[in-house]
């Protein structure tokens, strides 16, 4: 039940952050349907390759396509919705859907056997993965290579639900606010991690 909600919550909000990239950028109705899918699937797409789940498993996920159908489609006929601080709008959908599947990714590996190692990569690469197809797509440069802080906070879900130190329903969506808190806080305040340059001490 943990598991198909964090996939309505991640996938829901990526379409839509995918929306409102798409519609920054002028794209067309097809446009616009291409990126919210990539963006919604991408990261599942990512993870599967990486874990050895056969890609093929997306097709099994036909209500998520009609949810990220219905949901594009809402957005493009009424794009009012997000008129005002329309890019802060794809930011907050950003946040979610790298906070739902940061943790759904973490998930997948601690309950496949494997190591912190792999649910700290699964929720990397889950979560990050549909924003970056997104980003590359649209000729912006990925999220994760922002100075705020992004793909940090995924240790956030792979590190406690890797270790087994969260395993209920409770904990995993205690994790998600929590990512996506501190995600908007590091926007709001532009937080970031040290950085060096060559020839510089």
């Amino acid at each position: 039940m943990t598991w198909d909600v964090l996939n309505v919550i991640g996938t829901l909000a990526f379409a839509l952050s995918g929306v409102v990239v798409a519609m920054e950028e002028r794209y067309d109705l097809m446009g616009v349907y291409i990126l919210g899918f990539v963006t919604a699937f991408g990261g599942g797409a990512i993870r599967n390759l990486l874990i050895g789940v056969p890609v093929t498993a997306l097709w099994d996920q036909g209500m998520l396509f009609i949810i990220a159908f219905v949901a594009i489609t809402i957005l493009f006929v009424f794009p009012r919705f997000l008129s005002r601080r329309g890019s802060m709008w794809g930011v907050f959908f950003d946040a979610i859907g790298l906070a739902a599947f940061a943790a759904q990714g973490a998930i997948f590996a601690n309950s496949m056997g494997l190591p912190v190692s792999a649910a700290i990569a699964a929720a990397a690469l889950t979560g990050t993965g549909g924003g970056m197809v997104r980003d590359l797509l649209a000729g912006r440069r990925p999220l994760f290579l922002q100075k705020e802080i992004y793909i940090a906070w995924t240790l956030i879900a792979g590190v406690p639900i890797g270790l087994g130190w969260v395993s209920h329903p409770i904990g995993y969506f205690f994790v998600v606010v929590l990512i996506v808190t501190l995600r908007m806080l590091s926007v709001r305040y532009q937080w970031r991690l040290p950085s060096r340059q060559l020839g510089t001490s």
